[in-house]
């Protein structure tokens, strides 16, 4: 990603991506199409009860993740392939430990988590029973996440996608068989997640092992390295900050939501359902930059982060025009997916959830892609500190704009959020800019 035209790149690197992330997300609406349709709104509710929860786990997880294969990408920029193995190993080390901390407090606090979001009381039980499941996953999360990034950092972002693939029919399949067939409800969604994740994390250490061998480290590369392993941290445990500081601030939207009623708990998981399957794409145009940074950054070419950044953008708003085209005339339809149109309430609160949404897709777009270069070129505290920026903007909006004007208040939670993390990632990226500049421009001095 050094060499050729930025938007070629961008797009050839993110393009698998985006489609790997759109089946995942496929099949999460897959999910909740079967539990809405088949076992009840209660139980799409019970589903989606405990999305914030999740995202503030797992974001935690795959920004630390992404944080770590930066290392990765930097030295193998910069061809320096023995520094790159060092950090896979340390990353490894780093990551199992982290992931059964994170597996263990997060079971033992279930019960209780649930009770702080205000869960209503008819669909607790089902709700507690698939977030058991989800935080029995962490492992497997983390596992994918860290060996996907890991091969996407040498630039190869086709392979993660097939496994993505790969993943979400055995996902699909199994939901069919453990819900339609075994009748295992609730819980057979969340042990079809399960296993789905265990083939993708398989998929990925085979893969390394027979095509990646260059990944794989050898002799005195896999000792521990206190400096190595603190770089990696400096950029992982600010990503996965950055992901749970964020997902704070969903969870007191979510619980303020909660507290309105069971129909908009379901309105709720419908639309994020689909809203996650369109906004993965700008999310993933930011992985894309984060590795076209890292790498630029290794080989010490600069001046092609600006041109990046500026083709990504034009790429961001070529796609937010398509979303504004497909979801605007047909949200309604879209939510009667999950329920069925005797359900008004759910569906048209859904929709209008998506419509205000969609609204305000450039400025996440924005955000995505600053987030990441910014990331991608080691400020990984600046990008952290824009996740404070989105907590405060939606503890806000729960504590007072829901409160005042109900739903459309948690309508207005996401967008509001976005633009406060805009307006500080925007001159942050102008700083950081300016300091690469004259930090190579007095590196060419000195030489």
């Amino acid at each position: 990603m050094t060499v050729g035209s930025p938007l070629h790149q961008i797009t050839k690197f993110a393009l698998p991506l985006i489609l790997g992330y759109i089946l995942q997300q496929m099949y999460l609406v897959i999910d909740a199409v079967i539990v809405g349709r088949w076992i009840g709104v209660g139980a799409l509710a019970a589903v989606g009860a405990s999305t914030s929860i999740t995202f503030l786990i797992m974001g935690f997880c795959n920004g630390a993740c992404a944080g770590f294969a930066i290392p990765v990408a930097q030295a193998f920029g910069a061809k320096d392939y023995r520094k790159m193995r060092i950090y896979v190993a340390n990353a490894v080390r780093v990551s199992a430990v982290i992931a059964t901390v994170i597996m263990v407090l997060s079971l033992m606090s279930c019960h209780r988590i649930l009770q702080m979001v205000n869960t209503p009381t008819d669909i607790f039980h089902n709700a507690y029973t698939f977030l058991m499941l989800q935080f029995a996953a962490i492992p497997l999360t983390f596992g994918f996440n860290l060996l996907s990034g890991q091969i996407r950092a040498l630039g190869n972002s086709r392979q993660p996608f097939y496994f993505l693939i790969t993943s979400a029919l055995v996902n699909i399949l199994l939901d069919v068989v453990l819900i339609l067939f075994c009748g295992m409800g609730v819980a057979g969604a969340g042990i079809a997640t399960w296993l789905s994740q265990a083939v993708s994390v398989a998929l990925c250490i085979w893969y390394i092992h027979k095509h990646m061998q260059l990944l794989i480290p050898q002799g005195d590369e896999r000792r521990y390295d206190n400096r190595r392993t603190s770089i990696l941290l400096n950029n992982g445990v600010p990503m996965g900050l950055q992901f749970s500081i964020t997902g704070i601030g969903i969870i007191m939207l979510q619980s303020a939501n909660n507290a309105l009623g069971t129909t908009c708990v379901a309105a709720f998981t419908a639309s994020l359902r689909i809203k996650y399957l369109f906004t993965c794409v700008f999310e993933n145009i930011g992985v894309a930059m984060a590795t076209y940074c890292g790498q630029n950054l290794g080989a010490q070419r600069i001046d092609r982060v600006t041109r990046g950044v500026k083709d990504a953008i034009c790429l961001m708003l070529a796609y937010f025009v398509f979303t504004f085209v497909v979801i605007y005339p047909s949200a309604d339809y879209m939510m009667q997916l999950f329920v069925d149109s005797g359900e008004a309430a759910v569906v048209s609160n859904a929709a209008q959830y998506m419509r205000i949404n969609n609204y305000f897709y450039p400025t996440l777009g924005l955000l995505t892609i600053l987030r990441y270069a910014i990331q991608g070129l080691g400020f990984s505290n600046l990008s952290m500190l824009s996740g404070v920026m989105e907590m405060i903007a939606r503890c806000g909006v729960s504590l007072w704009l829901v409160p005042a004007i109900a739903w459309t208040g948690v309508c207005f939670g996401d967008p509001i959020a976005w633009i406060m993390a805009d307006l500080f990632l925007i001159p942050a990226f102008l700083w950081v800019q300016r300091r690469l500049k004259k930090k190579k421009v007095i590196q060419l001095s000195n030489n």
